[in-house]
C-alpha cells in the first residue's frame, strides 16, 4: 500500500494491482488527466518505485560496474538517466541516479527494485553500501506549470534545470527534488518521508492548476514521449541498442565498454542490431496493444508491437514495436490484425509528441 491509499480512495480513484501495489489508475478519466497535464500540471503518486541511496569510498565507481553511464562524472546536484546491465548486454532495470553532494541516490522501477538491489549488491566492494528507502514517498508533478506552481511552496526550486536535484526542508519534511519526470513534460520527482506526503499533496491540490492524476495518463503519456516502459518494451533480453537506449551508453563507456555484456552491446552498436524499436501511428480510433504481431504488406513477420494507447494529445492511436531493421525507416507501411481486421501502421519518428524540459 502506498502512503497516500486513503486520499487516493477519497479523490475518487479507481484502484488497480500494480507490481503489488493497490494504485489509481484514473479519477476522473485518462483523457481528461493527460489533456490537463499538457495544459496545466498534474500530479502522480509514484511511491511504488524504489528509492535507495548508496554510500561509501568511490560509490560513484563501484555503481559504475554494472551501469552504462558516466557516473563517476555526475556531479553534485546533477541527476543521470542509466541502465543496469546483465552479463549477456540486457538491460536489469533502466533507473535514475543522482548525486546529492555525500551520497548517490537512486530510484528504480517498482517491479524491479529487489532485483536491481540484489545485483547491483552482488559487484560492490567492501565499505560501499546500498540502502534501499522503499518506505519512502515519490509525487510527481508534471505539467509546463509545474515550475511556477511548485516555486510557490518552495522557493528553493527557482532556477532548477531539467536533471537538477535539491534536498531542502519545507512543510515540515526533508525532502529531495528532482526536475525531471517521464511524461516529456517539464516537471519534478519529489521524495520525502511517508508520513508527510499527504501534507505536500494536499497543498499542490489546493492549487486550481493541479489536478490529481494515474497510472492510465501517466502511461499515456510517457507513449507520447517516446520514453520506453520497463517490462513492455525493454527487459533482460533486450539490447540498449536495438531499445534505442545508447545514449544512456556515455561516451567514455564507448571507449572501454566495462559494463556486463559490453561485448555483446558494443558488436550491436559496431554492427547494427538485429531489430529496432520503432514508434507507429495506426490508422483508425482503436488502439493496437502490447504483443500485436507485425509483418509487411506482402506478409512478411517483422516484429511485434511492446505498447500500444490511444494518444489523447494526437487524437489517434499510437505505438511502439521493435521490427527488423530493413523495415524501420519512417514511413514505412507495416499491417498487423486486431480483432479478426486487418489494420495498417507507418513506422513515425520519436517521439510523438516533442519533450518540453526545462533545459
Amino acid at each position: 500500500m502506498v502512503p497516500l491509499d486513503a486520499m487516493h480512495r477519497a479523490l475518487g480513484a479507481r484502484m488497480v494491482d500494480f507490481a503489488g501495489y493497490a494504485m489509481p489508475v484514473q479519477y476522473e478519466g485518462i483523457i481528461a488527466e493527460h489533456l490537463h497535464c499538457r495544459a496545466h500540471a498534474a500530479l502522480f503518486d509514484v511511491s511504488h518505485m524504489g528509492q535507495a541511496i548508496l554510500t561509501g569510498p568511490d560509490a560513484a565507481s563501484a555503481l559504475e560496474r554494472v551501469v552504462t553511464g558516466d557516473i563517476t562524472g555526475l556531479k553534485p546536484g546533477r541527476q543521470r538517466y542509466t541502465l543496469l546491465m546483465n552479463e549477456t548486454g540486457g538491460i536489469v532495470d533502466d533507473l535514475m541516479v543522482a548525486n546529492t553532494g555525500d551520497h548517490l541516490l537512486l530510484v528504480l522501477n517498482a517491479g524491479r527494485k529487489h532485483t536491481d538491489i540484489a545485483h547491483i549488491r552482488a559487484h560492490l566492494p567492501p565499505g560501499v553500501t546500498l540502502t534501499p528507502q522503499f518506505d519512502r514517498a515519490l509525487l510527481a508533478l508534471q505539467g509546463p506549470e509545474s515550475g511556477a506552481i511548485l516555486q510557490s511552496l518552495i522557493p528553493e526550486i527557482a532556477g532548477m534545470r531539467f536533471m537538477d536535484i535539491i534536498t531542502v526542508t519545507s512543510l515540515g519534511a526533508r525532502m529531495t527534488i528532482t526536475r525531471s519526470g517521464y511524461t516529456g513534460e517539464d516537471g519534478f520527482e519529489i521524495g520525502l518521508p511517508a508520513e508527510r506526503a499527504e501534507a505536500l499533496a494536499t497543498a499542490l491540490l489546493t492549487d486550481a492548476r493541479v489536478k490529481p492524476a494515474g497510472l492510465g495518463a501517466r502511461d499515456s503519456l510517457r507513449l507520447e514521449a517516446g520514453l520506453p516502459l520497463y517490462g513492455n518494451d525493454i527487459d533482460e533480453t533486450t539490447s540498449p541498442i536495438e531499445a534505442g537506449l545508447g545514449f544512456a551508453i556515455a561516451k567514455r563507456r564507448k571507449t572501454t565498454w566495462d559494463f556486463p555484456g559490453g561485448a555483446t552491446v558494443r558488436a550491436a552498436f559496431e554492427s547494427g542490431a538485429a531489430r529496432k524499436l520503432v514508434g507507429l501511428r495506426a490508422e483508425g480510433r482503436a488502439p493496437v496493444r502490447h504483443g500485436a504481431s507485425l509483418h509487411t504488406l506482402s506478409g512478411t513477420p517483422t516484429g511485434i508491437v511492446t505498447s500500444g494507447t490511444f494518444a489523447p494529445s494526437l487524437d489517434a492511436p499510437i505505438a511502439l514495436g521493435y521490427v527488423h531493421p530493413d523495415h524501420a525507416e519512417d514511413g514505412t507501411p507495416l499491417q498487423t490484425t486486431l480483432r479478426g481486421r486487418t489494420v495498417t501502421l507507418h513506422v513515425a519518428p520519436l517521439p510523438f509528441v516533442p519533450h518540453r524540459y526545462a533545459r
